[in-house]
């Protein structure tokens, strides 16, 4: 390629960028309240509040308690006089796994925590033949089936897991050093 072609695509696609950026640059809307005043305001994706979807308020027993629904895929933290700490999404099992060839559902009943992970918890089973899928935070409550954090791409409000529990790893990381301890109740609705 001669150094004049070189240089008109570099040109070319240099402007193309140019052009591209002062598109997406202004991405704005005006404030109602603003109208008079002509002032502009960034617009910022408004994420769900988790927490309205649960009860503000449920019988605990006297002890911490994550309520999980994988219907609302959402989980919730309630201390021991039952008010609602913290809540976040939630991607429970699965109506099938084609790798397995089965019902992948997370089970549902009132289970008690009994083995915490830290950051580099791992999968011993998936992905198939080996295990090794990231699960930061882990923290099991029936047999193979626990709570863990997983990355943004793997998380969606369907059920989509082996079983686990997936959640935003700063869910998890936040329920494994503040909330949750071997012991603590985990209270999953059916689906």
């Amino acid at each position: 390629m001669r150094r004049t072609g070189v240089v008109a695509s570099i040109g070319c696609i240099f402007s193309m960028l140019l052009l591209c950026a002062c598109a997406t640059i202004h991405t704005s809307a005006v404030s109602p309240n603003a109208a008079s005043k002509n002032e502009d305001y960034a617009i910022i994706a408004k994420q769900p509040d988790y927490a309205a979807r649960l009860p503000q308020h449920r019988d605990t027993g006297g002890e911490r308690m994550v309520l999980i629904d994988p219907d609302l895929h959402v989980w919730g933290a309630y201390d021991a006089n039952g008010n609602l700490v913290r809540a976040g999404l939630v991607t429970a099992g699965a109506d099938w796994c084609p790798d397995v060839g089965r019902r992948c559902h997370t089970k549902a009943g009132t289970f008690r925590v009994f083995s915490l992970g830290s950051y580099h918890c791992k999968s011993s089973i998936y992905p198939l033949p080996r295990g090794g899928a990231p699960m930061p935070y882990c923290m099991f409550f029936n047999r193979n089936q626990g709570m863990h954090g997983s990355p943004e791409n793997a998380l969606a409000e369907a059920n989509l897991s082996h079983g686990c529990v997936r959640m935003h790893v700063y869910d998890a990381e936040w329920l494994r050093f503040n909330f949750v301890h071997v012991g603590t109740k985990v209270v999953v609705k059916s689906y």
